[in-house]
């Protein structure tokens, strides 16, 4: 039995190999390098909107985990890092390209003189809303309304001595006053409810 090396085909293979790899190779340097406000954008179409899947107030919002599941693959599929860190009494988000090492930063300091409970909450509502911050997401702030509205200062209603409370029952079946305006305006005892 007679064997033999057909160097014709080796040659054939190993030359189409060789055209595959250099066609390879052609196609990567004709690939653009896109700046990271590039990446930013293509990343941000693909994004879209989040999903609310969290309840606060009696409103739906998106939680940090439901932005996270949506943005951070489509930023590293862009070439883009995702971090949050602290850095000294404001949380950050960092978002880097990994190519040319350009970074976007948005930053919130962190309130003082909060109990590690309560900083544990504040740093995860940071980190949310420095994320929606920095890429503009299309979120409902929900629990950020009630942080961010002056809360109404409650006034204090005065007691009613004897006295002043039968002047106020004259006064209202004389038809000068009300019993809401009464109500409104004085803390009456159960005796005195009772009375009206």
């Amino acid at each position: 039995m007679q064997s033999f090396i057909n160097f014709d085909a080796i040659n054939k293979n190993s030359m189409k190999e060789l055209k595959n790899t250099s066609d390879k190779i052609r196609e990567a340097q004709e690939i653009e390098i896109l700046s990271l406000h590039q990446k930013l954008y293509k990343a941000k179409l693909a994004i879209g909107k989040v999903v609310k899947n969290a309840m606060s107030h009696h409103s739906k919002y998106a939680d940090l985990n439901a932005i996270m599941e949506v943005v951070e693959p489509v930023l590293l599929e862009n070439g883009l890092l995702l971090l949050q860190p602290i850095h000294g009494n404001s949380v950050c988000t960092q978002i880097i390209d990994i190519d040319s090492g350009d970074m976007l930063e948005s930053c919130m300091d962190l309130p003082q003189g909060v109990n590690p409970q309560n900083m544990g909450s504040a740093i995860t509502y940071y980190r949310r809303y420095t994320l929606q911050s920095a890429l503009s997401l299309q979120a409902v702030d929900d629990d950020g309304q009630q942080a961010s509205k002056e809360q109404p200062t409650e006034t204090k209603k005065e007691t009613l001595s004897d006295a002043r409370f039968k002047a106020a029952l004259e006064s209202i079946s004389k038809g000068e006053f009300t019993t809401d305006q009464l109500k409104a305006k004085f803390y009456l005892t159960k005796e005195q409810e009772a009375q009206l």
